[in-house]
């Protein structure tokens, strides 16, 4: 895998955040060290927090209401 290719399409903050996401969850499987997994867990947080915020400020189609 050689480095990270750049879609020619934007895309949205929610797939950014959702990809990066799928990243850290995958690099902790690998059983980082404790350093690092402090960093991802932090970085996990601030992500949910935009997700979070996203989903409120959003149109709120991609959940239903309850």
């Amino acid at each position: 895998e050689t480095g990270q290719s750049v879609p020619d399409h934007p895309m949205t903050t929610l797939a950014k955040l959702l990809a990066r996401k799928q990243q850290l969850l995958e690099r902790l499987q690998e059983d980082p060290g404790q350093h690092e997994r402090d960093e991802i867990e932090r970085q996990l947080e601030e992500i949910d927090t935009a997700l979070n915020f996203l989903d409120e400020a959003g149109p709120g189609k991609s959940s239903d209401e309850r």
